[in-house]
């Protein structure tokens, strides 16, 4: 559990008010013009109090506002360290992400993501915790931790997502001791029992073949030159939290991200953002005018949904709001004596007059594929399970 302390009062913070009050109750009982009764004995007695009162605010307004800078260093700290900065490059992808909160006093929000690069390619997760603040951050960091563990341990994305699951229940189940010593789990009319999380795990394989589990999370959005399109419509599993996982989930294939092209990942404050009238904040008009201009760059979308975002809400969001935006950048050359295969050819950061002859032109390292289907599905096939 994440808890932020305030700092206890000092005795050099706690001197000024005692001693414009001690002035006060002299002045009062000490000075012969305090105790006349004329009109304007009254009016100097007034302003006596009057000053010394509008001191004890002043002093009570910096002290608090002191004491809330201090906590949203430390929440924007504690952030920092549970949703750590991505890399800007993983295994040839560009990635970049960027998190909105829509708890202004302490800058943290419910809002999830990682990406790693893992021996079965780049695993990727987005989340959103129910609720946001200090409460949500805590299970932010729970299965944020048993993410970066699962991804390199589990062959499949779905023992991840069971990893996930399990870690989710003890997570509750000890915040709920915490909270009513007294009860031994969670009672179902408590906030905890009542907690979920949307999940959505992806996988990117070498040669961008692409892989997913949904619970109860939005699709991403395929960039392809300018267009803009859904990943996939296929209906998502339930959220983590208050259903039970099937027996054996399995991810289902979601086509494949080409060189070039680009993953947009949201959480669901984006898209339920609204403006005064009511209206709905439109992502997929957001990301048609980041894509206009080509090449985009994962920064560049960020830029263009935020400032559009941000535009839509007058500046106050009332959800927490994440996006993750992945860009295959890895580059394909075509392999000699083989017609119509490719492979990946990373860039050698040699000039090329210092290369080799042999390796000007082709690859240093083993080819991570060879070839290329002729066609790749079009939409996810979903998650689906067996057993």
């Amino acid at each position: 559990m994440i808890r932020i302390k305030a700092r206890a009062p000092t005795a050099r913070g706690a001197a000024l008010p005692t001693l414009w009050g001690t002035a006060a109750v002299t002045y009062k009982l000490g000075c012969p013009l305090a105790q006349q009764d004329g009109l304007g004995a009254r009016i100097l007695t007034s302003a006596v109090f009057l000053a010394v009162g509008t001191g004890l605010i002043a002093h009570v307004r910096r002290a608090l506002l002191r004491e809330l800078r201090l906590a949203r260093r430390a929440a924007r700290a504690a952030q920092s360290v549970v949703l750590r900065p991505l890399p800007p490059r993983l295994d040839g992808l560009h990635v970049a992400a960027a998190q909105l909160s829509a708890d202004r006093g302490a800058s943290v929000g419910g809002d999830l993501y990682e990406a790693i690069a893992t021996e079965h390619g780049v695993r990727v997760v987005m989340g959103d915790v129910r609720g946001h603040g200090l409460a949500a951050l805590g299970t932010v960091a729970a299965l944020l931790g048993s993410f970066r563990e699962a991804a390199h341990d589990e062959p499949e994305l779905g023992g991840v997502l069971r990893r996930l699951d399990r870690a989710l229940a003890r997570h509750l189940r000890e915040r709920a001791r915490a909270e009513h010593p007294a009860h031994g789990g969670p009672d179902p009319d408590h906030p905890v029992a009542e907690e979920f999380v949307t999940v959505l795990l992806l996988e990117i394989a070498p040669d961008g073949g692409l892989r997913a589990l949904n619970c109860g999370h939005p699709w991403p959005y395929l960039l392809r030159g300018t267009g803009v399109e859904p990943l996939t419509r296929a209906d998502p599993l339930p959220p983590l939290g208050p259903f039970p996982l099937p027996d054996e989930p399995e991810a289902g294939p979601c086509g494949h991200l080409r060189p070039g092209e680009s993953l947009v990942l949201f959480t669901d404050g984006v898209e339920d953002a609204r403006d005064g009238r009511g209206r709905f904040f439109s992502l997929p008009d957001a990301l048609h005018t980041a894509v206009r201009d080509q090449p985009v760059t994962p920064q560049a979308v960020l830029r263009t949904v935020f400032t559009a975002l941000l535009h839509h809400t007058a500046g106050r969001p009332t959800d927490d709001t994440a996006l993750l935006v992945l860009r295959n950048d890895r580059r394909q050359v075509p392999l000699p004596g083989a017609r119509g295969a490719v492979r990946q050819a990373p860039a050698d950061p040699r000039p090329a007059a210092h290369r080799p002859s042999h390796l000007t032109g082709h690859p240093a390292k083993p080819p991570l594929f060879e070839g290329e289907p002729a066609a790749w599905p079009a939409s996810c096939e979903g998650s689906q399970s067996t057993g």
